[in-house]
């Protein structure tokens, strides 16, 4: 499991694993979601210093002018290049546990530990978009929620065994296995970190259960530090802890205006046809998915917009009122942004969180 230096924060990287990226404008540079985009955003962030690169599955777009999310790299295999790219930065891929075997996950996320020499992580998706599994029939309608989550109990902890014990057996509602075996083990001690993403009570007993780090999101920082704290207490209730993260997106320029300038333009030219086949993913009904369309801005991830001085004053404010362990920066340009973020605001952010900890720690007079 990985821990990040003694009283900091873990800063690491969304890749851009397909095209348009995290903003849905036709008015953003342009992000094709290939290899050779992603391994020079994968080499900078290993340079900079950031702690973790993470990529999403993805297998159908949203269509609209821009036709985001069309074109997209496999997260596994691209992570195990990028491993290969890389030297210390951590490589997380994510998997999905309704399409991907666990005796498969389990040989192959060891097989990216070994190549990264023991850098290796597994995202969790225990969700689904309809149309992105019926296409491959790979969707099951008598399936609810707490169903996809009953499954994805029994994936993790056969996961889990097989990193570790010699053979499983396994009698379940969803999977079996009988005398399954997974050599050699992963170099990860005690294993590779496990990261997970939950906002139903469900999904935040999976995830404080089974993952190392869970990811949230909020309205406000009071819905962010509600979440932080119903998350921790949670996995304290059971005898285990987590970390606690979010995304953020970055929008920087020379000046605030500018910056501002910036991402009004993104808006102005957000691809509504893309917006609204989303929301419909989201299980939105879609009248109401055509009014929040109508209002939602080109990103629904938390920005900060400005200066390099002032994304580096936004990104810690936003750790500190919302109580987070970590955050997971996306970028208009990955190239421009991570550079900034490397000379600008990482060592700023490091040496402000090592001061905190060290203040906190002293000794009481």
């Amino acid at each position: 499991m990985y821990d990040a230096p003694d009283n900091s924060k873990d800063i690491g990287v969304f890749l851009p694993i397909a095209n348009g990226g995290w903003i849905i404008s036709k008015n953003t540079p342009r992000l094709d979601g290939l290899y050779a985009t992603n391994r020079q955003a994968a080499v900078i962030a290993d340079r900079i210093g950031l702690d973790f690169i993470m990529s999403m599955s993805k297998w159908r777009g949203f269509g609209g002018e821009t036709d985001h999310w069309r074109h997209s790299m496999d997260s596994l295999t691209m992570m195990a290049g990028l491993a290969e790219a890389t030297t210390r930065v951590k490589v997380w891929a994510t998997m999905h546990t309704l399409i991907h075997n666990p005796a498969v996950v389990a040989k192959a996320i060891t097989t990216l530990d070994y190549i990264s020499n023991g850098r290796a992580g597994l995202n969790i998706v225990a969700g689904a978009y309809r149309e992105e599994f019926a296409q491959m029939g790979r969707w099951d309608d008598t399936l609810t929620h707490a169903d996809r989550y009953d499954l994805a109990e029994e994936w993790i902890t056969i996961v889990k065994r097989l990193w570790s014990e010699p053979s499983v057996d396994f009698r379940g509602k969803y999977f079996q296995m009988e005398d399954c075996q997974s050599d050699p083990k992963p170099l990860s001690r005690p294993r590779p970190t496990l990261i997970a993403a939950g906002q139903s009570d469900r999904g935040f007993e999976f995830a404080t259960t089974h993952a190392d780090a869970c990811f949230i999101s909020g309205a406000n920082n009071d819905e962010r530090r509600e979440h932080a704290a119903r998350a921790r207490e949670t996995a304290a209730r059971k005898g285990g802890s987590t970390k606690v993260y979010a995304m953020c997106i970055v929008i920087h320029a020379e000046t605030d205006a500018k910056a501002e300038a910036r991402s009004n333009y993104f808006d102005e030219g957000r691809d509504m046809g893309a917006i609204l086949a989303q929301m419909k993913s989201w299980g939105v009904p879609e009248e109401r998915a055509k009014a929040m369309a109508g209002a939602a801005k080109a990103t629904h991830n938390y920005p900060v917009i400005g200066s390099p001085a002032t994304v580096r004053e936004g990104i810690e404010a936003y750790i500190r009122e919302s109580d987070l362990d970590g955050v997971m920066l996306i970028f208009p340009d990955y190239t421009e942004g991570l550079e900034m973020i490397g000379s600008e605001v990482l060592p700023h952010l490091r040496k402000a969180f090592a001061q905190a900890g060290k203040r906190r720690s002293a000794p009481l007079r």
